[in-house]
């Protein structure tokens, strides 16, 4: 090394880069320039590389052509966050004067996810968004529209005290949705779990979840994830489908749909068994929803998953259903769950078969904590 204890810093690194981190030792030619690795801020740089990643991203989505579900994020006012889960974080905003929930899928950081695995991500949104934008039902929930970047979205402080934003990176995308404000479906009935729900409320949450999947059906649309936690409920406790993740339009070939894809404790024998399985694997989830309305409790509870898969497909292991349960609701469960897919009922046959029940004179679950005997007419059972 040339002599000289005099240090130097590299001033020609580029805009904000490395000039003021960056030492180097002796009066060399920057050729002959050795950096110490101790005096770099590797933080600096990961700051700098993802805003360049930020940057690039957003000028090739400027030019890619726009969908006919792409919306303009600086309409959206993201309010607070209602939720949290393994791919992203559900807000609650306003959409041009309308109340909404956006999910945003952020799937980690830039540069942390492949290229390839960042696409094959991308491709799945596009396919739940390809899925949801089409559909106009009032047991589905009202798709608002759909964003394949979040450079202009707007998220509120995590921390105000802080004064810093909440940065997602470029490649996040979100999905905006209208906003129901009473919950999911699971939450309303852990709530109802004591007391349970009056039969008349049983029957129209039943039928609410039954004619939106019909209208998925009639619309070759398989959902794969039929279960309490994927349906929220309006101000009136309409039920309305969400989620769909992992939906698809049904393939003309069976063989064409394998792999577990959905819930364990809803999933059919055939989905468990890796065999192929058509729309009445969505037909299976509903009679496991169909109990728990009812029962106002899990399926299951003292099972693990893995006993609960195995009994499914080796044992025809189902959930016992009360003996208070009137017979024209607990054959509907038993022959949507049937071990046999072909069995199974259609979903309009099961709307005409819940509509056609009378609920005028009871038949709700009796409470765990009552005396013996028949309260199904009890005033008091339920909301």
């Amino acid at each position: 090394m040339a002599s000289g204890a005099s240090t130097i810093e590299k001033s020609n690194v580029g805009e904000g880069g490395l000039d003021s981190k960056v030492k180097g030792v002796g009066s060399v030619s920057s050729k002959d320039m050795f950096i110490r690795a101790d005096r770099i801020d590797l933080k600096s740089l990961d700051y700098q590389l993802e805003k360049h990643l930020s940057r690039v991203w957003s000028r090739e989505e400027a030019r890619r052509p726009k969908e006919v579900w792409e919306i303009d994020l600086s309409k959206l006012d993201i309010k607070n966050e209602i939720a949290n889960g393994t791919y992203g974080t559900v807000y609650r905003g306003i959409y041009d004067g309308q109340d909404v929930a956006v999910k945003v899928l952020d799937w980690g950081e830039d540069g942390i996810a492949t290229d390839a695995e960042t696409a094959a991500l991308r491709a799945s949104f596009r396919q739940e968004v390809a899925v949801w934008h089409k559909l106009d039902h009032p047991n589905v929930t009202k798709f608002v529209g759909a964003s394949m970047g979040t450079s202009e979205l707007k998220i509120p402080l995590k921390n105000p005290s802080t004064n810093s934003r909440s940065d997602l990176p470029a490649r996040a995308c979100c999905v905006v949705v209208e906003y129901l404000p009473g919950g999911t479906l699971k939450q309303y009935l852990i709530k109802n779990r004591r007391k349970k729900l009056a039969y008349k409320i049983v029957i129209q949450l039943a039928l609410d979840l039954s004619r939106g999947l019909s209208y998925l059906h009639s619309r070759k649309i398989v959902h794969r994830d039929v279960k309490t936690e994927n349906m929220l409920l309006d101000a009136h406790r309409t039920l309305k489908i969400a989620d769909f993740g992992v939906a698809r339009v049904e393939a003309q070939n069976p063989r064409d749909m394998t792999g577990e894809t959905g819930t364990l404790g809803y999933m059919a024998p055939e989905v468990l068994d890796g065999k192929p399985y058509n729309r009445r694997c969505d037909v299976y989830s509903f009679g496991i929803c169909l109990w728990e309305i009812y029962c106002c409790d899990m399926p299951y509870a003292d099972l693990s998953f893995a006993e609960v898969s195995s009994a499914v497909v080796r044992q025809n292991l189902r959930p016992e259903i009360p003996r208070c349960c009137p017979s024209s609701f607990a054959n509907i469960m038993r022959k949507c769950w049937d071990a046999n897919a072909e069995k199974r009922l259609d979903m309009a046959e099961v709307v005409k078969l819940l509509e056609a029940i009378d609920t005028s004179k009871g038949g709700g679950m009796i409470p765990e904590d009552q005396a013996n005997g028949c309260f199904c007419f009890a005033t008091t059972r339920g909301p």
